[in-house]
């Protein structure tokens, strides 16, 4: 019994950081604590565009899992349940987000509709449309902030083209016309 309502206490946190983090879109994208100063649309043909980018701003691992046990421990999640969560950025570093910033750092979980594998494809997705010039650096970072995972569904591997999505709301102008998968 303890263990169903502790999975229902994880869910029900899971659905509501889903639910503010979908309410709160394009203007959290443009916090400065979650954004890294350095990147901007003028320079990502040497940040985020350049290859092993991320990898040179990235905090050493065990900075990451203090903050991941954190994380955890302020949600009541325990330790052992932990390996089904990801450390987030809300702002991914491919995007611009800051590497290091608690204000950029959240939990998700690993799988599932709405989990960090999910995110991550869908910021490299759009870290190609930036790089290629085809998104500007602001709208990907309002599409990963927004309702990230119409975007990750709705992509082509052909076009960039985000214009029929709502990353506010979820809504899509294509619903049901075949762009249920990702590429």
């Amino acid at each position: 019994m303890a263990r169903s309502r502790g999975r229902a206490r994880v869910v029900l946190l899971l659905g509501f950081t889903v639910a503010l983090a979908v309410r709160m879109g394009e203007a959290r994208a443009q916090e400065a604590g979650m954004l890294d100063e350095r990147v901007t649309q003028q320079s990502v043909g040497e940040t985020i565009c350049r290859t092993g980018y991320a990898d040179t701003v990235a905090p050493p691992f065990g900075e990451l899992m203090a903050h991941k046990n954190r994380l955890l421990a302020e949600r009541g999640i325990e330790s052992d349940k932990g390996a089904a969560f990801a450390i987030d950025r809300r702002v991914p570093v491919v995007l611009g987000g800051s590497p290091n910033a608690t204000a950029n750092l959240d939990l998700l979980p690993w799988a599932g509709q709405q989990g960090e594998r999910r995110k991550a494809r869908a910021a490299v997705m759009l870290k190609h449309c930036v790089c290629e010039g085809k998104l500007s650096l602001a709208e990907a970072q309002a599409a990963i902030v927004g309702n990230w995972s119409v975007v990750y569904s709705g992509f082509s591997q052909t076009s960039c083209d985000i214009s029929r999505l709502d990353v506010a709301t979820g809504e899509s102008a294509e619903r049901g016309a075949g762009h249920d998968s990702p590429p």
